[in-house]
């Protein structure tokens, strides 16, 4: 399996309104992949910081996902927003 968790940090109300506007259709799109065993983006106490955690089946799952996101709008209004991530490679 391959977690990866993190956060997203705002540094502006823009970049926040952006991941509040799409937020609900990437959860929704990354979760009907094929691979997918969880994918979390949820509010913390800082409403400028949200934290990302995410599962997939393996690599090549997780491959497939960055390279959907990379040509999603999703990717397009967030880009900009410094993302703090750790990929583990999980084994079962």
């Amino acid at each position: 399996m391959i977690r990866l968790s993190g956060r997203l940090v705002c540094m502006t109300e823009e970049e926040r309104a952006a991941v509040l506007a799409h937020r609900t259709a990437h959860i929704a799109a990354t979760r009907a992949e094929a691979g997918c065993l969880f994918f979390i983006i949820d509010d913390t106490e800082d409403p400028m910081v949200f934290d990302v955690v995410e599962g997939f089946h393996d690599r090549a799952a997780f491959d497939a996902h960055q390279a959907r996101t990379r040509d999603s709008v999703w990717f397009a209004a967030t880009k900009g927003i410094l993302r703090d991530f750790r990929v583990e490679n999980l084994r079962d």
